[in-house]
């Protein structure tokens, strides 16, 4: 999802695995602040034994495009395997393309200069058990209602891999409705923490990145509801929602 940059207060231990992932095929549109539907976008995933593979791909309208590919095991906690995003198109001001393998640590950020050309920066790292990049909204989902919170780390492109934190909370209750029917959504905050390399990090990103906002329908089989926040580092705050069909004769989507 969008989330680019977080931090915890303690050493955090990866996700536990409450819920097993299935396979699903799901809809989501993007809208910016005044409202407008800007992309649409899939949210796809396949399971082959405890191994999982997720795919969120978003088509703006200006033809620019934002794909995410997270593979990651679910045996007792989840853990990352290895990452891929993509930005590309006139929508991002910094296209890049991030890879990241757990396994060997090696971490690969492709970055396009406003003259075109292209730079390669890869890095060893040694990346925590927690890392969440691709995975937040699956991390939220898995917390345990009663607790206060929880932490993770993610690999952010600034454009050099770093090693980031975030801190999330649940900031309360708030009433939705699903075709008419009323649903209790937990709304939780991220916070994203700089930590000891905000002297690094605070420069090349302008200014410290704005807290994440993400809703959860709890019950049974806890689902991802709305998410709001910047796509990239000082950029526009956005909004992703659950997208459905909409049938030939119906009222259209603003996409």
């Amino acid at each position: 999802m969008m989330v680019f940059a977080l931090q915890p207060t303690a050493q955090a231990a990866p996700a536990s695995v409450r819920y097993m992932q299935g396979a699903f095929h799901g809809f989501l549109e993007l809208y910016s602040e005044d409202g407008s539907v800007v992309a649409s976008g899939d949210s796809t995933q396949i399971v082959h034994g405890d191994r999982v593979t997720s795919r969120t791909l978003f088509r703006f309208k200006d033809g620019s495009v934002d794909e995410e590919i997270t593979v990651f095991s679910q045996h007792r906690t989840f853990q990352l395997i290895t990452y891929h995003h993509i930005q590309k198109g006139p929508f991002f001001p910094h296209p890049m393309e991030m890879t990241i393998d757990v396994h060997s640590g090696q971490v690969t950020v492709l970055t396009t200069g406003k003259d075109g050309k292209e730079d390669v920066d890869t890095e060893h790292m040694n990346l925590p058990l927690d890392l969440a990049n691709g995975m937040v909204p699956l991390v939220i989902g898995n917390m345990r209602p009663e607790f206060p919170g929880t932490t993770a780390s993610m690999v952010v492109a600034t454009p050099k891999p770093r090693l980031v934190k975030l801190d999330i909370s649940p900031a309360g209750e708030e009433n939705t409705f699903v075709a008419g029917s009323s649903q209790k959504a937990m709304h939780y905050e991220i916070k994203i923490e700089l930590g000891g390399v905000a002297g690094v990090v605070a420069p090349l990103i302008g200014r410290a990145p704005p807290n994440i906002q993400v809703w959860v329908i709890r019950g049974e089989a806890p689902t991802f509801a709305k998410e709001h926040g910047p796509l990239y580092a000082e950029g526009p705050m956005m909004t992703i929602q659950l997208a459905s069909p909409v049938w030939s004769g119906s009222p259209k989507s603003g996409y």
